[in-house]
């Protein structure tokens, strides 16, 4: 079965960039992650079995860290 992939496009809390790069690195999933200019400070590419454990991978384990202020996740269309 073919995995559900995804940018993940963080605003951290202020200050909070460099230790929320350190924690999402360690998620299982998380295939990539950088530290970015922009609106955004975060930036991670992820994969989950399906769209249901895709979820569950941002709300409880990205968003849950308690150093995100938003998300923005980006499902990719093609591989």
């Amino acid at each position: 079965m073919k995995q559900t992939s995804a940018y993940i496009l963080i605003e951290a809390l202020p200050g909070k960039g460099i230790d929320l790069v350190n924690i999402i690195k360690e998620i299982q999933g998380v295939k990539t992650v950088h530290l970015v200019t922009g609106p955004y400070d975060v930036i991670a590419f992820v994969e989950a079995a399906d769209l249901k454990s895709l979820g569950e991978l941002i709300v409880k384990r990205i968003q849950a860290t308690g150093f995100v202020a938003r998300t923005l996740t980006c499902i990719t269309v093609e591989q």
